[in-house]
């Protein structure tokens, strides 16, 4: 079941229409749907939609969803793939309770129908190699070609296979396949692979198997042994539904699913392959397969994001039939409306300039009483220091301003937030001409508004933090990992695309005191800059760390 009462299984949608009538037609009197990833890499976005979909329906028809590792492929799966996938659909807020399995829980009883198959004359041991096979495919518009094993004899068959099982023959020397029709014009029922031979150690069954299932042929028949009602998958499976369905009319299953497919999620600035994000992080583009950069669910969990607001995304994008693309300033704009609400506020300064107020006194510190968030007192209030010397950032001072600069200026004026108006009466510069630090003075008179004490109104608001006060930290501004919105697009090569600004590491940072014992957990609103959070990974071994997790607002627009 789902922490989450809003998802989208509660919106109208053709998934949910047929699970509608099937329960009404008495097709089915309860529900049982399951989200099936292969442990060969991390999840990301596009799996948090499926996973959304299948908990979800299940959750709102009362029926249960299944956790199952479609675990057939030694060679590309390991164990860390498989406890990701677990921390990962359940930090997104899903409970598959004792209903967690493996299609390697069923590799005997796959075996036995193998066997079944081969007896029935539908499948036979092949000797080509993979090469072979591929040329005798043929093409949409040719026929394949038959292969000289084809009419092996079953005894034959079940001899070779069974000495495939005990281990007498290397890797790539046989396969075995389903005899169906070499002429289909449906690619996957020409004659499909059903196991290969693979000296490889299984993360769940060990060394016990030296040959391991196809997909396509462990798939739907581990959907038959759970009991699945409603088989859920993208839009690429389609194609193999035939196959599917032909496994089900051609073996003594006992039960009979079915198969559903829905639009995968195409998101732009991005790339959904995880061929080709397992590339980047073994080409070290990136930093691993967390690295807050990626579209993986561990990626946007360090990065910030918030299970609520990838829920809240699958809900907006909704469930359809047509492949479409989505950019990803929704998904953006998921986690700016949950955090909005849910983050306290703070001030950092993210370029540090100090700024010295002259005319206040040396020894003075005020403490202001100021609320955590401003449409929220039940989330409290915190104290924030004022004293001589305070932090602000670079940006907010401009020593020949432009037009319609409305900041901290020589000889301007500037509310500090929460504090007084300050004016700046002169600069000290750095032997290259930079400038170092302003002098100002205050009026004390200023503290409750935002006019002098003549009355005139002063326009520009900024943020700051004590420099006595302030703790240090590092900040890292994260942004798209591409600068093209389809950099996935056939014939041309993706890492092109990569955006040489992705992320800016700022080293000095000045922030509110209050950061310094910060949750980890805890997100916030930097006033005026974005939302961020400590970075789980590396606050625990390099002082006080934060990631961007959002702009406060959508700087792409402009671009």
């Amino acid at each position: 079941m789902t922490t989450n009462e809003q998802s989208v299984s509660t919106t109208n949608n053709f998934l949910r229409t047929i699970i509608d009538e099937d329960l009404k037609s008495g097709k089915h009197s309860g529900v049982v749907t399951r989200f099936p990833p292969e442990p060969n890499g991390y999840l990301h976005i596009g799996h948090a939609k499926s996973i959304c979909i299948n908990f979800g329906l299940a959750n709102y028809f009362g029926g249960r969803c299944h956790l199952r590792f479609d675990d057939t492929n030694p060679a590309k799966e390991e164990q860390e793939y498989i406890d990701s996938i677990k921390g990962s659909v359940s930090w997104l807020g899903f409970d598959w309770g004792t209903h967690l399995y493996y299609a390697s829980d069923n590799f005997e009883q796959l075996y036995l129908w193998a066997e079944y198959l081969i007896e029935q004359g539908k499948a036979y041991v092949e000797d080509l190699n993979a090469e072979q096979i591929r040329a005798n495919r043929g093409t949409l518009t040719e026929a394949g070609t038959e292969s000289p094993f084809r009419n092996r004899t079953v005894a034959e068959n079940i001899e070779l296979f069974r000495r495939m099982k005990s281990g007498e023959f290397p890797d790539g020397s046989r396969v075995l396949r389903a005899k169906i029709d070499m002429a289909s014009p449906n690619m996957n029922m020409r004659d499909p692979v059903l196991y290969r031979i693979i000296h490889a150690p299984h993360p769940h069954v060990g060394d016990k198997w030296k040959i391991y299932p196809m997909y396509d042929f462990a798939h739907g028949q581990t959907d038959a042994i759970e009991g699945i009602t409603h088989s859920i998958c993208t839009l690429e499976f389609e194609s193999h539904k035939p196959l599917y369905e032909w496994f089900l009319d051609n073996l003594p299953i006992p039960y009979r699913p079915r198969q559903y497919e829905f639009a995968r999620l195409n998101l732009t600035y991005t790339v959904m392959s995880k061929r080709k994000l397992q590339e980047l992080v073994q080409l070290k583009l990136v930093n691993g397969w967390d690295d807050p950069r990626l579209p993986t669910l561990e990626g946007l969990r360090r990065r910030g994001y918030t299970p609520a607001s990838i829920r809240d995304f699958c809900d907006q994008i909704g469930v359809g039939r047509s492949d479409s693309w989505i950019d990803v300033s929704i998904l953006e704009e998921s986690v700016r409306s949950d955090l909005n609400e849910s983050a306290p506020r703070v001030m950092a300064v993210l370029k540090p300039i100090k700024v010295t107020i002259k005319n206040y006194p040396d020894d003075l510190v005020e403490d202001f009483e100021i609320a955590n968030h401003p449409q929220k007192p039940e989330m409290g209030i915190r104290t924030v220091h004022f004293s001589r010397e305070i932090w602000i950032d670079r940006d907010d001072f401009m020593e020949i301003p432009s037009k319609g600069f409305h900041r901290l200026t020589v000889g301007g004026e500037v509310k500090l937030r929460f504090g007084y108006i300050i004016t700046c009466t002169g600069v000290v510069k750095n032997d290259d001409g930079t400038v170092s630090e302003l002098h100002c003075e205050y009026d004390p008179a200023s503290r409750e508004g935002i006019h002098t004490a003549d009355g005139r109104k002063v326009k520009g608001v900024i943020h700051w933090v004590s420099a006595s006060h302030a703790v240090t930290a590092e900040v890292r501004l994260f942004d798209r990992l591409f600068s093209d919105p389809n950099p996935d697009r056939g014939g041309i090569d993706y890492k092109q695309f990569l955006n040489p600004d992705s992320v800016e590491i700022l080293r000095d940072c000045k922030v509110e005191w209050s950061l310094a014992d910060a949750d980890l957990e805890t997100r916030y609103q930097f006033e005026r800059t974005g939302y961020f959070r400590q970075d789980p990974k590396d606050s625990r071994t390099a002082g006080l760390v934060f990631n961007r997790i959002a702009t406060l607002r959508d700087v792409w627009a402009k671009k």
